[in-house]
């Protein structure tokens, strides 16, 4: 599928509006994933997107060639109530093929070589033929 199609044509359409918001408001944390994802994923064929609609969800960054999502994720993550709707999110996004990678802000403010380490490491899985 090429990069620039979206792999489910019924992302909500609440999805689809949260989007845009979310491009312009990314997270430093975010931001600096971007920048880096831009410019050092260096395996051929990887092409990620940001904040893209997959259904109901809008996730942070994708992968849609390797079905791979990135998910940048705060302190509010750390609470019960919202690692229950991470893990139902989770469980759909993977039932439609994707594989998800969470990484704290933490982590991608303090660690960033660890960080496209383990994405490297994740998409060369996923393409052996592109390691």
């Amino acid at each position: 599928m090429p990069w620039n199609r979206s792999p489910t044509k019924s992302s909500s359409p609440a999805a689809k509006r949260a989007a845009g918001p979310l491009r312009r408001q990314m997270t430093p944390a975010e931001k600096r994933l971007w920048w880096h994802l831009r410019r050092r994923t260096a395996l051929e064929g990887t092409y990620f997107r940001r904040q893209v609609p997959l259904g109901s969800y809008v996730v942070d960054f994708c992968c849609l060639k390797h079905k791979l999502i990135i998910e940048v994720d705060g302190a509010s993550h750390s609470y019960d109530m919202q690692q229950a709707r991470d893990a139902a999110r989770d469980e759909t996004l993977q039932s439609q093929g994707f594989r998800i990678l969470r990484v704290t802000n933490h982590t991608v403010l303090t660690d960033m070589d660890a960080v496209m380490d383990t994405i490297h490491a994740h998409l060369s899985e996923i393409a052996p033929a592109y390691a």
